[in-house]
């Protein structure tokens, strides 16, 4: 990326539709080129090697229901993302993933655009929802590493970053909290992997 471009990037402080449809569709992006990794970390809850698949699958569901859009505020693109994702769920991870996106909209309803601070309470939504969609949640999962990195984001919010800033700060919450995810579940620490949906969720947003 030319550094006048990175310099660009570093500046912003607010997302609109046009920018939250730019971003999904990167997430989108980047993950296609990980899946298979993260399926070769699938041994929680069953050891199927499909989360990557399910998440992304879901993921480009969402991304897909935007394309077929025209302009949108950030409110609106949200809600369509998000039942987008819930329409094209796969799998545990991807009802999870949808229920976040869910949890996320909700914290963006009618907002044309969202600051810094408003996007960090988004992410809090969405975890919240995402709880939700599990019956008997679980520590060392997916669940945990959301979780971690919307506390991360919470705290960078205070500290007026620009939205690249906050997201480095979110992801390295995410894999500093993958890592511990080990410990934390002993399937996988017999297995000697991190939680695929974790992995799969810091990702998303890396």
């Amino acid at each position: 990326m030319e550094d006048g471009v990175q310099s660009d990037l570093s500046l912003i402080r607010c997302v609109g539709g046009a920018e939250f449809k730019q971003m999904l569709a990167g997430a989108s992006w980047h993950f296609e080129t990980k899946v298979e990794m993260v399926n070769g970390l699938n041994v929680f809850p069953v050891p199927d090697g499909d989360t990557g698949t399910n998440m992304w699958l879901t993921l480009k569901s969402a991304v897909d229901s935007l394309e077929r859009a025209g302009e949108l505020d950030l409110g609106k693109a949200a809600d369509m993302a998000a039942v987008g994702a819930l329409m094209g769920a796969r799998g545990n991870s991807g009802v999870i993933l949808s229920q976040f996106l869910r949890g996320l909209a909700r914290g963006l309803s009618g907002k044309e655009s969202a600051g810094i601070p408003q996007l960090a309470r988004a992410f809090q939504y969405g975890v919240v929802m995402a709880y939700r969609a599990v019956t008997k949640p679980v520590e060392g999962t997916i669940l945990t590493v959301a979780r971690e990195m919307a506390r991360g984001g919470k705290k960078a919010s205070k500290e007026n970053p620009s939205l690249v800033e906050l997201l480095e700060v979110v992801v390295q919450a995410g894999w500093d909290a993958l890592e511990r995810t080990t410990e934390q579940l002993p399937a996988l620490k017999e297995a000697g992997v991190v939680d695929s949906g974790g992995c799969g969720f810091v990702i998303l947003f890396e």
